[in-house]
Parts: structure tokens; C-alpha cells; sequence
């Protein structure tokens, strides 16, 4: 969606960095967002919100299965959801175990990153290949830091956005100078492109295997960036969609970090803002990487998220992080109200078609571990999603959380209780929900059904 906002002056570096999915350009009918009022079923959209560095597990972990389970302390604030709601324990990454530096990267790719290797897509992007066809955007990145959690065929990240106005200038703000001048200059920005793309073919015949296969990742990208280019141009003529006195107060506004509650929030409100207008139906949103979360003055943590996850057994700091794991998990049960307080096109709460899925590629950040991922999925009862259990991959295949021994629970979060429960069974299920044609996605073993 950054497209807007970016420098099209084409270099290596910038390049590689403003990529986006391989995608057809849309059919004219199928352009303007006021259409989806017509339709008869409401336009599916998937949402992905990241947490770094896991959680303190102990307060966090449910520990009975099926539909009678309690809310943990962590997990309290969405014991009002429960109904849209389904907490998962015991999937992880195959491929992450023992890389906590790639967690955020591979978490929505199910890909393996070592020395020589790279990452593949995202279950984000490859949603959008299919959704984007009738959207004025793709698909939505925001991230506290540059981490994004989106990643092209090619395992380039997209670059995602920060500051509230800037998202929210980019969906919803006309271009500069008016239609005729954005329209000038995305053309001359496609021809640079098609100059640029020249210029490495001439280039390419002197290369070894090695650079041809680096220069064919960047020729990728470039053919990306053209097409995203050539897409806003098609898109220029199609009003944008009308926005709210009240909706344009509550998000087009930057938040000082010391009141880091009201950034999520904001950014929650344009995530549903979008959503409702259809200029897309995939969005994600990193509340920070593994090095990189940030404090919250508010609730007197002026720790980072990283500091108090490797706690080291400190009380205090094992608190704090438990106070953050709520607080954030505060702020996403914020995310399914609005959800459930939106109406959709056919008068139905937002959530219904909206499938999200909040949690980490951690589970334990003092050691690392990353088995047992925290996990809950929301929303998508249009998709067919049955909500209100806890389902524990766990179960079956060890003796039995023992919360009250951290050392045998940490151990859970560090080796996969059951090995085959790969969380990209997890993101191949949404992919197909979201009309994906797929049967495999990153390292998926089997489909989970919720």
C-alpha cells in the first residue's frame, strides 16, 4: 500500500526494499470500493498482529482443552469475545526453532532461514494474490520498527509504515498537484522502471551464477514495483471512498510515546477503517521485533519488551511482563470491538468476515523457546469458523502443564510436545478460507479445522 508515500527514484537498495505481490491489474468493474455495497457476500479480510518476544507463559497459558476452559490472567481482557474467539496452544515453526533472531520473520512464512538461506512468502501476500484484484491497495503493512511481517514470493520484506497520518494519508488522502500531475509522475516513474529493467538485462550477460541469481531476485522486485506503479495509475480515475468527521478525528493523528495505548488503538482504528471501505482486505501490524518493542510509560513500564522478557527470574521484571502481555492483549480485544461495533455491507458486524490472527513466534524470551506459540484466532464466522474452545495441540503428547514447576513448563516452550503441529497448518487454513487455491503453505503437514 506504501506506494504512495515512496521514493520511486530507482537504486539497488531502494529496489529491493519497495516490492510488492505479482499481481493482474483489476477489471474496471470490479475498482470502485462503494460497489461491495451491492454485493450479496461480504468481502473476506484477514488481519495479522504480532507481539515480540513471546509472553510470560505461566500467566499466560490455559490449561484445560475444549470449551470449558478459564482465561488466564494474560488472556482475561477477551473473556467478552469468547464466542468469536479460539486459543491455540502447541504449534511452532520447525524452521524457527532455535533462530529467535528470525521469529517475526518467519512467522506468517513457515520458512526456514539459515546462512544461505531466504525467506519465502508470506500467508499475508499470499492472500493478496487473490484478494487484491478488487481492492485499491493490496495489502496494509504497519510496524512499530522496519520488521515487517509481509514478505514477497521472492522473501523481500515489504516495507511497512509507522506514523498514524502517514497510514492514514495513504489510503485516504487525494494526491498532491491532483489526478493529472499523480498520473505524470507514476508514468515516468514506470518508465524509469522500464529503463532501469533494461539496463541489468544488458548487464546480466556478464554475470556469473551467482550474481544472476541475486540480479534475478532484484529484477523481481523491480517488475513488482512497476506493476504496483501502473496499478495506482489504474486506480487514479476511482473516487476515493468518503470518510467520517468522527473517523477522521480518531485516526488521522500521530501519538506521543508516552501514551503508547492510544498509538495501538489508532492503529486499530485504521486497520477498521480500511477494512470498511474495502481499499483492502489484508493488513498487518508488528507491535515491534524481537530487539526492538517498546516501552508502555503508561502502566509504568519503561522497560522494552525485550528487557523484561529476559527477566532472568527478576519478580519484578516477570510482573512487568506480565502487565505488558495484558496491556497488549488489552488493546487487541479493543481491535474485535470495533470489529463487532462496524457494520459491514450487508448490515453484519465487520467481524464476521473479518479472520484474525494475534499472537508471536516466541513463546518464552528468556530462553528463547519457541514451541507452544501464543496463539488466538478471532472472527470469520462468515468463513465458517466455529469459535468458543481452546485448542491444544499439546494434548496427548506430554504429562500435563506444570505451571507450578517453571522449569518443566519453559521446557514445553522450548521443545515441541508434538512435532507434527506446524503453525503453517494454521496459516494454510486461513489462506484457504480467504478463496486461496492451495493445498500446501510453508512447511503445513496437515489443514487444522477450527
Amino acid at each position: 500500500m506504501n506506494f504512495l508515500s515512496q521514493s520511486w527514484l530507482i537504486d539497488r537498495r531502494h529496489a529491493l526494499r519497495a516490492m510488492g505481490t505479482c499481481i493482474s491489474l483489476p477489471m474496471l468493474e470490479c475498482m470502485t470500493p462503494l460497489r461491495a455495497a451491492e454485493a450479496s457476500e461480504s468481502p473476506r479480510r484477514s488481519a495479522f498482529i504480532y507481539l515480540a518476544n513471546g509472553v510470560h507463559s505461566l500467566n499466560y497459558q490455559i490449561t484445560t482443552p475444549g470449551r470449558d476452559y478459564e482465561f488466564s490472567r494474560s488472556l482475561k481482557p477477551l473473556e467478552k469475545h469468547r464466542d468469536v474467539i479460539t486459543p491455540i496452544s502447541g504449534l511452532h515453526h520447525p524452521g524457527g526453532l532455535g533462530h529467535h533472531h528470525n521469529c517475526i520473520k518467519i512467522w506468517l512464512t513457515g520458512g526456514k532461514l539459515g546462512p544461505t538461506d531466504r525467506n519465502t512468502i508470506s500467508v499475508d501476500q499470499k492472500i493478496a494474490e487473490v484478494t487484491a484484484q478488487h481492492t485499491r491497495y493490496a495489502s496494509m503493512e504497519i510496524a512499530i520498527n522496519q520488521e515487517s511481517l509481509a514478505w514477497t514470493s521472492d522473501g523481500v520484506g515489504l516495507p511497512p509504515l509507522r506514523r498514524c497520518s502517514e497510514i492514514f494519508a495513504s489510503l485516504f488522502a487525494e494526491p498532491k498537484g491532483g489526478i493529472a500531475a499523480q498520473r505524470r509522475a507514476l508514468r515516468r516513474k514506470a518508465s524509469v522502471l522500464d529503463d532501469n529493467l533494461a539496463e541489468v538485462r544488458r548487464l546480466e550477460q556478464k554475470m556469473g551464477a551467482a550474481d544472476k541469481g541475486r540480479m534475478q531476485q532484484y529484477l523481481t522486485s523491480v517488475r513488482e514495483a512497476e506493476i504496483r506503479a501502473r496499478r495506482a495509475d489504474t486506480w487514479l480515475d476511482t473516487p476515493l471512498p468518503d470518510v467520517s468527521d468522527a473517523d477522521r478525528k480518531r485516526t488521522n493523528r500521530d501519538i506521543a510515546q508516552t501514551m503508547a495505548g492510544d498509538y495501538f488503538r489508532t492503529v486499530y482504528d485504521l486497520m477498521v477503517l480500511a477494512f470498511q471501505t474495502d481499499v483492502t482486505r489484508v493488513a498487518t501490524f508488528s507491535m515491534g521485533g524481537e530487539g526492538q518493542a517498546i516501552a508502555i510509560p503508561e502502566i509504568g513500564i519503561t522497560e522494552s519488551r525485550h528487557q523484561l522478557s529476559h527477566h532472568g527470574g527478576d519478580i519484578g521484571y516477570m510482573e512487568k511482563l506480565t502487565n505488558y502481555d495484558t496491556f497488549a492483549i488489552e488493546q487487541y480485544s479493543y481491535f474485535l470491538d470495533r470489529l463487532d461495533q462496524t457494520k459491514d455491507v450487508n448490515g453484519k458486524p465487520l467481524l464476521d468476515s473479518t479472520m484474525s490472527l494475534f499472537g508471536s513466534g516466541m513463546a518464552y524470551g528468556h530462553g528463547h523457546g519457541n514451541a507452544n506459540l501464543p496463539l488466538v484466532l478471532a472472527g470469520g464466522s462468515a468463513m465458517g469458523l466455529k469459535h468458543g474452545s481452546h485448542v491444544d495441540f499439546n494434548q496427548g503428547h506430554f504429562a500435563g502443564y506444570q505451571l507450578d514447576q517453571p522449569a518443566e513448563h519453559y521446557r514445553l516452550c522450548s521443545r515441541p510436545a508434538n512435532p507434527s503441529s506446524h503453525l503453517s497448518n494454521l496459516l494454510l487454513m486461513m489462506a484457504q478460507r480467504m478463496g486461496v487455491e492451495i493445498d500446501q503453505f510453508g512447511d503445513s503437514n496437515s489443514v487444522i479445522e477450527v
